[in-house]
Parts: C-alpha cells; structure tokens; sequence
C-alpha cells in the first residue's frame, strides 16, 4: 500500500515510527485508520476526520498488537450528509471497543472542516508529540 511506503520511507529518513502520526479525512481517514490499526511498528496516532472504519468483520484478524492501543483523534460533522455521524459514532464505538483511547468531537458542520476542530486537533496533536 502507497501509505505504509510513505511511512516506512520516513522511517528510513531517521523518523522514529514513534513520531508518525497519520491523518486524512473522510476516504482518507479510511486509509488511515485502515493502515494504522495494521502496521507493525507502533505509531504515534491517528487523526480521522469526517470518516469511518472500513475492513467490516476481518479487521480484529487483521490488527496488528504494535498498535493495539494507538490513539485516535476522530472528529465528526453533525449534519454530515456524506457520511452520517451515526457512521462516525459507530467507528468511534468499535475503535474504543477495541481498546484505542479515543477522543471524540462532533462540530455543527456537514462534511467539511471548522476553525474549531482545527484548534481541538492541535491542542491533540501537541499532546502526543510533546515527548
């Protein structure tokens, strides 16, 4: 997959896995929790946005115990026409039902993003790199 590329070709610019965070919304959020729950170096975490956990019932086969507690910063637009935060709320549920610590905002937006998420995701993202 061109992800796991991208992080392993960071890895070997000297970027500990440790200092990866993998971020992408709606399809790209997919991707990235996709690759995350999977890779076999533990990561940082993951920013999912607008998104949803694709991989239906394989997944729990598929997770890779390096990560079987990366945190997760999932965010959700509650007039979301495209993906509906009960979809959001269902990936949340299963991700914590797996063990990730998740921190989870919902924003009166639709399938976009706000000055407000973008505040909460770096008060997240400074929280996870300040080691």
């Amino acid at each position: 997959m061109q992800v796991t590329g991208l992080v392993d070709r960071e890895r070997g610019r000297g970027i500990a896995s440790g200092r990866i965070v993998l971020a992408g919304f709606s399809q790209g959020g997919a991707i990235a929790l996709h690759v995350a729950l999977r890779y076999a170096e533990t990561l940082c975490g993951v920013i999912a946005l607008s998104t949803y956990l694709a991989g239906g019932a394989a997944l729990e086969a598929e997770l890779n115990l390096a990560n079987g507690r990366i945190p997760i910063f999932q965010a959700h637009g509650a007039d979301d026409p495209l993906i509906p935060m009960e979809r959001g709320e269902e990936t949340r549920d299963r991700l914590l039902a797996l063990g990730h610590p998740v921190v989870w905002k919902a924003y009166p937006m639709q399938h976009e993003v706000c000055l407000e998420e973008i505040a909460d995701l770096g008060v997240w993202l400074r929280g996870r790199l300040a080691g």
